[in-house]
């Protein structure tokens, strides 16, 4: 199996169409078929690390101020609860906790899935992101899930590399202000050159502006992990910006990205509530 980090950007590219989302079902229609689906998403930002366990995983809608038909979005697939025991396996002695009622699959998770995989027929399982540990442990968990593509399992990270909710322009629907391009193009050198150096971005000059908190940066430490764990190569599947302080960019690892087509800007946000205060 590849591995793949997505910018997911915010909730609305579910119901869209457009380059991004276009990349990511160009995505879903050349990997082989996964046994399961193992994502990590900056929405599931707890003080553990966790792994969902439960057979049939509920549909989170973890925003607000969006439209009806976004809370009308149901993506249900499968889950796949013997896949806990084979993490908290190879990730010994890193300690994982079973989830079996508190969470299920977040617009991380779904967003994202309801475009690459739109039949929801592969088991998917989540992994927490855990708030109190350091970037250094992310990016070695990320290193020793990198087993699991041997067994079929897709490892996914769902983030963005710059995500400023608090500076996000409505003027600048497809740019990015000059430190969040400097920020992305320095994450996608190492990306594809080092990508265990990724963990050391926290000392670019933009960091402060591209990740105000980490919850949305973290999901690409996994897949750098499984990166650098492997060696195999890192390709950008599609990149761009959002509002000023969004990028879009997302990577594969150990495949190509493929050729796709489509065009037009990310989904836009919807009027209502500041950016910041939605929960994208």
């Amino acid at each position: 199996m590849p591995a793949a980090f997505f910018g997911h950007g915010n909730p609305m590219n579910a119901l869209e169409r457009n380059r991004y989302t276009e990349a990511w079902r160009a995505f879903g229609r050349s990997v082989p078929r996964p046994r399961a689906i193992l994502v990590v998403s900056a929405h599931w930002y707890v003080h553990a690390t966790a792994v969902t366990a439960m057979p049939r995983p509920r549909t989170i809608h973890d925003f607000f101020g969006f439209p009806p038909e976004l809370f009308d979005v149901r993506y249900e697939p499968p889950g796949l609860p013997g896949l806990y025991e084979e993490v908290a396996d190879i990730v010994h002695p890193a300690w994982v906790g079973a989830d079996l009622d508190s969470w299920g699959i977040d617009h991380g998770t779904w967003s994202v899935l309801v475009h690459a995989f739109p039949d929801a027929d592969i088991p998917v399982v989540q992994l927490s992101i855990n708030a109190l540990k350091s970037y250094d442990y992310h990016l070695q968990l990320g290193a020793a899930l990198a087993p699991l593509r041997e067994d079929g399992v897709l490892v996914i990270g769902s983030g963005n590399v710059v995500h400023n909710l608090g500076g996000v322009s409505r003027a600048l629907p497809d740019a990015g202000f000059d430190w969040a391009q400097r920020f992305d193009e320095r994450a996608k050198e190492l990306m594809l050159d080092d990508p265990t150096e990724v963990g050391r971005l926290d000392g670019h000059r933009d960091y402060d502006l591209a990740v105000p908190t980490p919850d949305h940066f973290i999901p690409l430490l996994y897949v750098a992990g499984v990166a650098g764990a492997t060696s195999a190569p890192v390709d950008v599947l599609v990149d761009g910006y959002a509002y000023g302080s969004l990028s879009m960019t997302a990577y594969t690892v150990g495949m190509a990205a493929p050729v796709q087509s489509g065009g037009g800007v990310a989904a836009a946000l919807p009027e209502g509530p500041p950016a910041d205060g939605a929960n994208i």
